[in-house]
């Protein structure tokens, strides 16, 4: 059984048991969250596609913590006029621990 879900802007294929990164939740590290935009679940019976959403689905996450991933540095130059310009990023991230697919409960 799998499902795919929407979070963040993004849609992200899961299954129970498996753990993803997604962009940052404003939740605390052990708490159980409910993703209610899923999109589309496979299960041994057959398919259901929803338009967009499916009513009366939703995926059970626990969250395990708040990270950053390694930085990234992004260099600008533009030849023969002295400029130069050095940043760096680090983005945030969630990481969430799947527990259960729910359809039409």
């Amino acid at each position: 059984m799998y499902a795919v879900i929407e979070t963040g802007g993004q849609q992200h294929r899961v299954t129970p048991g498996e753990t993803i990164k997604v962009q940052k939740l404003a939740s605390e590290s052990g708490a159980q969250i409910s993703i209610g935009k899923v999109l589309f679940v496979s299960q041994d019976t057959g398919v259901v596609i929803g338009k967009p959403y499916i009513d009366k689905a939703s995926v059970t996450a626990e969250v395990i913590g708040n990270r950053r991933d390694p930085k990234v540095l992004v260099y600008k130059q533009k030849p023969r006029k002295g400029y130069r310009k050095l940043n760096g990023h680090k983005q945030t991230y969630t990481l969430l621990k799947i527990k259960d697919i729910v359809v039409g409960g």
